[in-house]
């Protein structure tokens, strides 16, 4: 992935704000990179605009050789449905869908055969046998990740993008939630880019990114 002069700027008090400033950056594949910087320093927006979920004012993102930014809302969303896994601070489940049915969803939307039995063996592997009929409402923060980190890596894509993934988390299940991610990361051989305050998560990481007011510090 490359990003080259990404900047966004959003009309505040009839004048333009930088959210953004002309950040270019290289991450490569198999590649772990944290992204740290303080609140309002631009992280998730750096996140979405990798990921395509939103566009740029100015600049472009090269993904797997494609101009993300030259294809359409639906060409971006097909490119992210066959390249990208995501990780929310939120953990962003479905709340009608038990969690096999969650982590069976992107496995169903790309038509990928026997969507259950490999739904079913993800969550054996994240620890979670015995709550595959659960409902989100009716599992703890930690098994609400884990059911996330599990969806992410379903259709084994080549880029993980996560943000904040321990933030709603206690400290031990937070270090158990890392853990499992970059265990997941070395056997899918998945490129991580992970946007934290979780100096557990950054020192895992072969390179850090920090970002301040928009702009690349170090390590781009």
């Amino acid at each position: 992935m490359e990003a080259i002069g990404l900047t966004k700027q959003v009309r505040s008090v009839g004048r333009e704000l930088a959210i953004l400033d002309n950040v270019s950056l290289s991450v490569y594949p198999g590649e772990a990179v944290a992204i740290v910087g303080v609140s309002g320093s631009g992280k998730s927006t750096l996140l979405g605009l990798l990921a395509g979920l939103d566009v740029p004012t100015h600049g472009a993102v090269r993904l797997d050789g494609q101009e993300l930014f030259a294809l359409d809302e639906d060409g971006r969303a097909a490119l992210r449905g066959r390249m990208l896994g995501f990780v929310f601070q939120s953990f962003q489940l479905l709340p009608a869908l038990s969690a096999i049915e969650n982590v069976m969803l992107p496995l169903e939307l790309s038509a990928e055969p026997d969507a259950r039995r490999k739904a079913h063996e993800l969550l054996e592997r994240v620890g979670l046998l015995e709550r595959l009929s659960h409902y989100p409402k009716q599992l703890s923060g930690g098994e609400q990740q884990r059911v996330a980190i599990a969806r992410a890596f379903a259709g084994r894509p080549k880029l993980l993008l996560a943000d904040e993934p321990t933030g709603n988390l206690d400290a031990d299940t937070g270090a158990r939630i890392v853990e499992l991610m970059f265990e997941l990361n070395r056997e899918q051989g998945a490129t991580l880019l992970v946007v934290t305050h979780d100096e557990a998560i950054s020192q895992r990481c072969q390179r850090t990114l920090r970002l301040a007011a928009g702009r690349i510090l170090s390590g781009g």
